[in-house]
This record gives structure tokens, C-alpha cells and sequence, in this order.
């Protein structure tokens, strides 16, 4: 196998930095080596021979360029009579930069946009390329990943275009300093108000007005980032609003309605409040168009309320949800749904909030969500529990300085994902060369991570207000 061959043979340059092209240095992986040749259909004598030359070319240098390598490659081909592989090798280069030119020159990504290219037309399920403002949104996507390959490290773009890595969302980061997925501190948003656009928003003085706020602002910060966004226990979020419900009918009830039907009467009327508000939201959420030209992704979370008003917001979440949207009763996209199961609360059937997950099964079975969050586990493997920010990605437990914990208004920057099934292919059972190509790929993770977070902090607080001045991060 040739890279065992030219691991052994090439370890005089472990200690050998690389520089890239991009100027970016790495380690020198001997295992590449053997990659080409093995790409070239070289046998292992002629391996061997190429391995040698290089030792013998730069074991007595700190730094080696990777196109001095090239040539060197190169080189050792044509001394072996091989000039046939070294052309082979010369113009596959040639290839892979031409390929790199292309990715990177905005016109042809606008070109396969026009020509309606099904790979871009159709590249995020959540978007209708038929309508203008998805359109307007591909458009500038296109564009954004032309431009965005070329202002990372180069070795990081690279990368990404032969699927060893791959970066996440590149229609909008990194030509954009915009964050991912969020969790929404919505807690203290509602509490304290907000500015969105010319308007102050005032805290809302019923839940049916604490919804429609939600809506407002799930649309606007899903316009100022490029990830989902989350509604962390919304059962408890919304209870005091719905109490400010109850207070006004029981008000009510204490004017116009015997004293023996009084808290019936308003409690009533707020349930029928609160099932209004969370039909009314999920409509809303399910009829937004953020500017990306898209349903916002949203996830709500639900289940640790134990008043009888968070287990009506509960019910209600779960019921409108069996129910379905509209005429046809669809099961509704957005928000995801999900159910915090715990211990002593709702697991077991002698719990008190049990019923409450028996309906929640049932709407799961029925209607594909809600997901359901084991308090514990998830408390366990994070530190803390919250709901996920988005789809999937769950924050870790933090403590702020003066030791409280903090979930709501926190963010992720981005995603970079490492091919695994590759880096098996490519060690062909070789658990030491599959641990070296993994450290290789990992370091080109952590690079690309750290342009991301590099490029993030180059946001200023007037690029996204919502975010940074008016309560969405916590701000």
C-alpha cells in the first residue's frame, strides 16, 4: 500500500512545515503522497523512488512550498523515465486550479442560476424557487459562494470543493458576518419590550398580543441570520400572559356573573384565549417569508409548566397541532415541536403532567412531532437543559459572572463538517493512517471555524439591531 510505503519512507519530514499556496502552513502528511501516487497507477519500487527524492530534496529544510513539492514530483517522475505520469500529474494541477477558478467566478454561478440549473434551483428544500423574493435570494446566494470561497483560507475552500470538508451556508457566511442558530431570549423581550424597525413594542398585556409579538420577531431574526431559531419553554414563557387573561375575565365574571361561577366563567374564557393564541401562532409562522425567501425555521419547546394555565398552553400546542392547517387539515411544517419528558413530572403514569405526555405521543404518532427531550440525558450531556437552537444543535451548559445560567439569547456561528466515510476510505483499514488523516482534516476544521468566528466579530451592532441592541442576544 503505498501510503505505508511513503509514511516509512518519507518520516526524515515529519518535522518539515508546509506552506500553502494561501500562505496557511501545515504539518507534512506523507500519506498524501502516496495518494498520488497511487492515483497515478505508480507501482511501489517507483513509489519508493519518488518518496526518496523528496527526502532528499527538503530533509534538511523547516519549510517547503507545495509547489516546490510539485516539482520535485515531477521532477523524480521524469528521472524514472516516466514522463508520461509527470504529465498526467501536471495537468490534473492544472485541472484542480481551473476548477477553482470556475467555483470562484460569480458569472458562471449566475449562468447555472439562469440555465436553471437543478443542483441551485433546487438546492434548499425549504425554498419555492418559482417565487420572486427565493429568487432574488438564489441570486444573491450564487454569487455569495463565488465570493465567499475566495475570501477564506484557500486550503479551507479547496477543501470544501472536494467534499474532505464541508462548510455550511456559504450563500450567506462568510460573505456576511451573520451568525447561525439562535435561541431567542424572548423572556426578557416580552418582559421588558423591544424596537423593531421605527416601532417600540411595548410588553404585551395578554397572550393572544404575546404571540403575535413572537411572530414579529421570529420573522426578524430570521431575516438577520441564516440559521433556525428557538422558543426555550414557551409554556413558561407565555404563563404570565395568559394570567393577565384570566385576571381580566375573572374581573369580569366578579362584574356580570354569579360569584359561584366566577373563576369557572374566566378560566374558561382563558382557555379558549390561550387555544386562540397558539392557533393564531402557528399560522403566522407557518405564512412568513423571512428575506431569505423562506419559512422561517422554528422549534418551540414545551412540557415542564405545571400550572394549570402552562398545562392549557400545553394542550393547546399539541391539540391544534392533530388538528392540522387549514381546509385539508395539513400537518404544518414549522414550528417543530418539541416535548420535554422528565422524571417525576410527565414519564411515568403516576406523574401529574403524564396526561399531558400521553397527548403528546399521540400527536408525535400522528403528526411526525412533537421530538420528545429527555431532561435528564440532555441535562447530562450539555450541562444544563434548554432546547435545541433551530433543527438540532444544542448549546452547553454557561454560567455568567456572577454564576447564573444563561441559554436564551445565545447563538451558534456556524457549521463545518468533517467527511468521515472518506477519511475510512482512504486508510483502506489502516487505523494509523486513518487517525493521521483525521488529525489532518480536523486541523482544516479548526481553521475554518476560526475564520468563521474571526469574520462574525467583524459584525457591527447596527447591521443587525434586533440582534445586538434590542433584546434578541440578550443585549
Amino acid at each position: 500500500m503505498q501510503e505505508i510505503i511513503t509514511n516509512q519512507t518519507l518520516a526524515p519530514l515529519n518535522d518539515v512545515t508546509v506552506i500553502k499556496r494561501g500562505q496557511t502552513k501545515t504539518p507534512f502528511y506523507g500519506y498524501k503522497i502516496g495518494m498520488v501516487m497511487r492515483a497515478l497507477d505508480a507501482d511501489e519500487q517507483l513509489t519508493k523512488n519518488v518518496s526518496w527524492f523528496l527526502v532528499n530534496a527538503f530533509s534538511d529544510q523547516e519549510t517547503v512550498t507545495t509547489a516546490e513539492i510539485a516539482n520535485a514530483i515531477c521532477a523524480a517522475l521524469n528521472r524514472a523515465g516516466r514522463t508520461d505520469l509527470a504529465t498526467t500529474f501536471t495537468e490534473h494541477r492544472h485541472q484542480d486550479d481551473a476548477s477553482f477558478d470556475k467555483a470562484t467566478d460569480p458569472q458562471q454561478k449566475l449562468n447555472q442560476l439562469f440555465d436553471e440549473n437543478s443542483r441551485v434551483v433546487h438546492e434548499n428544500a425549504n425554498k419555492d424557487s418559482k417565487v420572486f423574493n427565493t429568487q432574488r435570494d438564489l441570486e444573491a446566494g450564487v454569487v455569495s459562494r463565488a465570493l465567499g470561497l475566495k475570501m477564506m483560507p484557500e486550503v479551507v475552500a479547496k477543501a470544501h470543493l472536494r467534499g474532505d470538508i464541508h462548510w455550511h451556508d456559504l450563500d450567506y457566511s462568510p460573505v456576511t458576518p451573520e451568525t447561525n442558530c439562535c435561541l431567542i431570549d424572548f423572556d426578557e423581550m416580552l418582559a421588558n419590550g423591544f424596537k423593531i424597525g421605527n416601532a417600540w413594542v411595548d410588553s404585551p398585556k395578554s397572550i393572544q398580543t404575546a404571540t403575535a409579538q413572537m411572530s414579529q420577531i421570529i420573522a426578524n431574526v430570521a431575516s438577520l441570520q441564516y440559521g433556525g431559531c428557538s422558543a426555550n419553554r414557551i409554556d413558561q414563557l407565555l404563563e404570565p400572559y395568559a394570567m393577565k387573561n384570566y385576571q381580566k375575565h375573572l374581573a369580569d365574571a366578579k362584574q356580570w356573573v354569579a360569584e359561584d361561577k366566577q373563576e369557572e366563567y374566566a378560566k374558561a374564557k382563558t382557555k379558549k384565549d390561550i387555544y386562540d393564541a397558539m392557533q393564531a401562532l402557528e399560522y403566522e409562522i407557518n405564512t412568513l417569508y423571512s428575506s431569505q425567501g423562506q419559512t422561517p425555521f422554528t422549534t418551540i419547546n414545551f412540557g415542564l409548566g405545571t400550572s394549570w394555565v402552562a398545562r392549557e398552553i400545553q394542550r393547546a400546542i399539541l391539540q391544534i397541532r392533530i388538528k392540522g392547517l387549514g381546509k385539508e387539515h395539513r400537518t404544518a411544517i414549522f414550528p417543530k415541536l418539541t416535548f420535554t419528558v422528565k422524571r417525576g413530572l410527565n414519564l411515568d403514569p403516576t406523574d401529574p403532567n403524564y396526561d399531558i405526555k400521553q397527548l403528546a405521543l399521540e400527536c408525535s404518532t400522528k403528526r411526525m412531532y412533537p421530538d420528545l427531550l429527555m431532561y435528564d440525558k440532555i441535562k447530562d450531556l450539555t450541562g444544563s437543559f434548554k432546547t435545541p437552537m433551530g433543527c438540532r444543535s444544542f448549546l452547553q451548559g454557561w454560567e455568567d459572572e456572577n454564576g447564573k445560567e444563561v441559554n436564551s439569547g445565545r447563538m451558534n456561528l456556524g457549521v463545518v463538517t468533517v467527511n468521515l466515510p472518506r477519511i475510512a476510505l482512504e486508510a483502506r483499514g489502516n487505523r494509523e493512517l486513518f487517525w493521521q488523516i483525521f488529525d489532518e482534516k480536523m486541523r482544516l476544521a479548526k481553521l475554518a471555524l476560526d475564520y468563521r468566528i474571526e469574520r462574525t466579530k467583524q459584525a457591527k451592532p447596527e447591521n443587525a439591531p434586533l440582534l445586538y441592541m434590542y433584546g434578541a442576544f440578550g443585549a
